[in-house]
């Protein structure tokens, strides 16, 4: 059985204890911008409210109001709604294009298409996207390194391949971890059903996102081109072309 993802998608990355929970929007849960694996943030919330709690200094009550300032930028979540163009295929996240291949040969997913590859600073969204409605056929963790993503070596850092198929063409998003991203999290188990533009997953920190291409796509960015995950088109599928 399939499982729909698709605008009602819950984005909690990090769900309160059951006793805590409350009904929003009709769905029993609360939502907090962080996964419950992120031990690091949580340890540096609950130190800075201590500290700031504890001390009678004023300046470490506005470096903890700072911290906890910086932490919900970085994990912020807009509300997004994903352009509707037939055979448009949609960017997978915020940040820069820094490199785009015309025939790649992933060990993963499609082979001898276009490789995009974007990198993400720690000002972009790090939320990440579906490219295309469809299904996700899987979702395989390898792990790996930690090296500079706009390395090119970072290609063999800690990341997970995303399999979509997308009616009769296949992609894949590979969410790549960073020198301080130490973690890749995908919200899209497989067997989802997923809508454009719809939140696949998150990375900490600057990282990097690849989308791998069917043969013959036609991609429309280039590199130090600045795209926004959900709403920036980066290519087009084969059987469609650039519109005239």
């Amino acid at each position: 059985m399939t499982k729909s993802i698709g605008p009602s998608y819950d984005r909690c990355f990090l769900h309160l204890p059951n006793i805590a929970r409350m009904h929003m929007n009709g769905k029993h849960t609360a939502r907090l911008p962080f996964d419950p694996s992120a031990r690091l943030p949580a340890a540096i919330l609950i130190a800075a409210a201590a500290a700031g709690w504890l001390a009678s200094s004023a300046a470490v009550w506005i470096a903890a109001v700072v911290l906890l300032a910086i932490l919900a930028f970085f994990c912020r979540d807009p509300e997004r709604k994903a352009i509707a163009r037939p055979g448009a295929i949609l960017s997978p996240a915020d940040g820069r294009i820094i490199e785009v291949l015309e025939s790649a040969s992933p060990s993963l997913g499609p082979t001898k298409g276009p490789c995009i590859s974007i990198f993400l600073s720690i000002f972009d969204v790090h939320v990440n996207r579906a490219p295309c409605a469809g299904v996700v056929d899987a979702v395989l963790y390898r792990p790996g390194g930690h090296h500079d993503a706009r390395r090119p070596d970072s290609t063999t850092n800690e990341s997970n391949w995303i399999l979509l198929r997308c009616g009769g063409d296949r992609m894949t998003v590979r969410q790549i971890a960073g020198r301080f991203a130490r973690r890749v999290i995908c919200r899209a188990p497989k067997g989802s059903v997923v809508d454009r533009g719809a939140r696949l997953g998150f990375i900490r920190l600057g990282s990097r996102v690849e989308l791998y291409l069917p043969a013959g796509s036609t991609v429309v960015v280039r590199p130090g081109q600045h795209v926004r995950g959900g709403l920036s088109i980066v290519a087009y599928l084969p059987e469609r072309g650039m519109p005239s």
